[in-house]
């Protein structure tokens, strides 16, 4: 049959299984909004902000484990979509952005919000395309998901010049690859399989660091059969949160420059150290030479290119992580490990510094909030003292329910990434925590929350400052506080007053319990801001340049 490029577009994404789509229309994107008028089996969320529509269909693909797509319009559009997108390639989120272009008569001429994204996005993106010719625009889309969703996932961007988006073009309905079976393949090198079988069966003090991969391959279940078999204890990165429950009597926390001091001591003095899913990064490594130095290194990762790129490792298994660990189960030996679990308990009851003069806490904050929601909820955050203190404190039980900026470490993520995750997954309580600061970076999508009538849950710590930036220069700057001290203060009762939002306060301990309690009854949207002291530092912190054993805190 015959349909405009516009038409054909929403026919793919029907092909592809997606039924929500987050965006913010323009002129070079008039087409498509049109179609999307006459059409009713795709639902579109108007954000106030492209990077807020971006963010929020990363936060509806890291909490559903679909592909998140956004529609935006050329130039300063699609150039607002740049953040999002480069957030997502830095945690391999499943995106794929679709951006209206001038028509192809006025490309290079300067024409009215003409830019080249895909040079733009180049290096943050898996893959991006221009559409030309009108009868390859289906085939397109279709490459640009499975690009999407294959391997490591990441973002892709297809640029639709408007002459495409009127073409007429035949069109005829191809049904989507299954993913699942490529993932499932396992294509380690028999050798380096021998190799690791033989390390794990030989060590006696072995650690399990899970990262992003888990959650993504959804392999949370084999990791959990995995540490029973050979008896090891979990340490998790920031994104690898979930993967492992928190409540776990072998969950040690999180592991680098933030991590417990059992996941850093236990790293420090593991003979062999099981990366499954995760990349090295700097915030975890810190010093290389005194990352596991004693340690033979197994790395399980989808991606080759991760293998050796920030630490040296003995054995590089490539496949889904999925399928490995469920090998190596098979084949490992039963592990007793009585000792290290012994002495893995021991590191566990170390206590952690904490302000003494705490009018509001954020660690009973956090655990208040995870007493009393057991857990079935998801939390957003965004960047700084709000993000460790949220993966610090409250407990994760499951996969993809913890939803962070960990590559970019990109602050304003977390209100967008909220929306996201309230639409895809409507029947889950949706908490976003956030700083004074980067909460002010994009409370414009309150609108959104309130256009939509969206119960997310704001939890805005509220200490005045650039709460991590302040406590380095605190710490490691000799107290030169240079614009990190904000002012004038924001009031965001008023805030939420001229959204429409209700609006409580949370100004000392003792009012934690009941004013979270009284939000989570509610079946709306919520701003609740805690009174947090300037002074308040995370603890453990690595000092730069140390080994995660010599954290400070």
């Amino acid at each position: 049959m015959k349909l405009t490029g516009a038409e054909v577009l929403l026919e793919c994404l029907k092909e592809q299984g997606i039924d929500t789509i987050f965006g913010y229309p323009g002129g070079a994107v008039l087409p498509i909004y049109d179609a999307l008028y006459k059409n009713r089996e795709i639902t579109h969320i108007l954000t106030a902000h492209e990077q807020g529509a971006t963010h929020a269909a990363d936060g509806y693909a890291r909490s559903t484990g679909k592909v998140g797509v956004v529609l935006a319009t050329s130039g300063p559009g699609a150039t607002n979509t740049v953040t999002g997108i480069a957030t997502a390639y830095g945690d391999s989120v499943p995106l794929v952005v679709f951006t209206g272009q001038v028509p192809q008569s006025l490309l290079g001429k300067d024409s009215f919000q003409e830019v080249n994204i895909v040079d733009i996005t180049t290096s943050i993106t898996k893959k991006n395309y221009i559409v030309r010719e009108s009868d390859k625009l289906a085939s397109t889309i279709r490459e640009a998901f499975d690009v999407a969703r294959s391997g490591r996932p990441g973002p892709v961007v297809v640029d639709i010049p408007k002459d495409i988006q009127i073409a007429e073009v035949e069109y005829k309905c191809v049904e989507p690859k299954k993913l699942r079976e490529e993932r499932l393949s396992v294509t380690c090198d028999n050798e380096e399989l021998r190799k690791a079988k033989e390390i794990i069966n030989g060590s006696k003090r072995p650690v399990i660091y899970a990262g992003g991969g888990v959650v993504i391959s959804g392999a949370h279940d084999e990791l959990m059969s995995f540490s029973e078999k050979v008896n090891a204890p979990v340490t998790c990165s920031l994104m690898g949160m979930g993967a492992f429950p928190g409540t776990h009597e072998r969950y040690m926390g999180m592991v680098g420059m933030h991590g417990s001091k059992c996941s850093n001591y236990a790293v420090t003095n593991c003979d062999v150290l099981i990366a499954i899913g995760a990349r090295f990064s700097d915030r975890v490594v810190s010093k290389v030479e005194a990352f596991a130095p004693d340690a033979k290194i197994i790395h399980i990762d989808i991606d080759p290119k991760e293998f050796g790129k920030n630490i040296k490792i003995d054995v590089a298994l490539k496949g889904d992580v999925k399928g490995i660990i469920k090998l190596l189960t098979e084949e490992t030996e039963q592990k007793d490990n009585s000792e290290w679990i012994e002495q893995i308990g021991e590191w566990k009851n170390l206590r952690t510094m904490q302000s003494e003069n705490s009018h509001v806490s954020p660690k009973l904050i956090m655990e208040k909030l995870f007493d009393l929601t057991e857990g079935e909820c998801i939390l957003t955050t965004e960047v700084g003292q709000n993000q460790i203190w949220t993966a610090q404190f409250f407990k994760f039980m499951k996969p993809r329910t913890f939803v962070s900026s960990g590559g970019l470490g990109t602050m304003g993520f977390g209100l967008g990434a909220a929306i996201g995750s309230c639409v895809g997954n409507p029947n889950k309580k949706v908490i976003n925590v956030a700083g004074d600061g980067s909460f002010k970076m994009n409370s414009t999508e309150l609108a959104t929350i309130a256009k939509y009538k969206l119960p997310i849950i704001q939890l805005v710590l509220n200490n005045h400052a650039l709460g991590m930036v302040h406590q380095w220069q605190d710490m490691f700057y000799q107290g030169r506080f240079c614009h990190t001290q904000l002012g004038p203060d924001v009031d965001f009762i008023k805030l939420g007053y001229a959204y429409g939002i209700r609006t409580m306060k949370i100004q000392n301990n003792n009012e934690i319990e009941s004013v979270l309690s009284n939000a989570l009854e509610l079946n709306e949207p919520v701003i609740i801001e805690c009174e947090i002291n300037r002074d308040e530092k995370v603890f453990p912190i690595v000092p730069p340049g140390a080994a995660i054993a010599q954290s400070i805190g």
